[in-house]
């Protein structure tokens, strides 16, 4: 579990393909300083567990289901990365929970500068409209935010000086594609609903 509150830009040195799997390597200063082997880490918004942790880098197994619903399977060495530990008892929330299951992928359609601080537009598929909300949160490349203005095509978001210099959005371009999990209660609710409509009458 995670926070959306991105720690550090970490960056892809490696990525090799294993069949139908791959392995990053992905170079990092603050998230290794306590990662142990075996823990999760938050890569662009996806839940993924540290292997072979150095001082200064980690590496990462990725199946074939993840890099088809993720962007994970179009990063090169070289890729800024948004990274995130997992949270612990004593975390404080200062995001949304965020599970690091990427539901779908959206594309970043451009960012408007408003002296310093920016919005961004996200087109998003059909699939995840149901659970985007007006003043909601939504996980974008792993980063916690809040919907500023909702269309049947896009969301927008304010981003802050500190969210734009720490995360990969400054790199963005339009059309580029970005990771996209929706709240999980949102998901939670959807199913619970779904058990208690009435049966319809014999």
């Amino acid at each position: 579990m995670f926070t959306g509150i991105i720690e550090e830009l970490g960056r892809v040195t490696s990525s090799e393909q294993r069949g139908e799997n791959a392995r990053f390597i992905i170079a990092a200063q603050l998230v290794t300083e306590d990662l142990h082997e075996g823990e999760s880490v938050a890569v662009n918004g996806v839940c993924l567990t540290a292997l072979d942790v150095s001082d200064h880098s980690f590496a990462a197994d990725v199946s074939r289901e993840t890099l088809d619903r993720s962007t994970l399977g179009k990063l090169q060495p070289g890729a800024p990365v948004n990274l995130e530990r997992s949270v612990t008892p004593v975390t404080r929330l200062g995001g949304h929970l965020v599970q690091g299951h990427v539901d779908a992928r959206g594309e970043f359609l451009g960012a408007e500068d408003f002296g310093g601080s920016w919005t961004v537009r996200i087109a998003y598929p059909p699939e995840i409209a149901r659970y985007l909300v007006f003043k909601g949160s939504v996980a974008v490349e792993g980063i916690s935010l809040t919907i500023a203005e909702l269309t049947d095509e896009y969301f927008a978001i304010a981003v802050i000086p500190k969210t734009w210099q720490l995360t990969n959005f400054s790199q963005l371009q339009p059309g580029d594609a970005v990771n996209l999990e929706a709240d999980v209660i949102a998901k939670y609710v959807e199913r619970i609903l779904s058990f208690s409509q009435p049966s319809p009458a014999s």
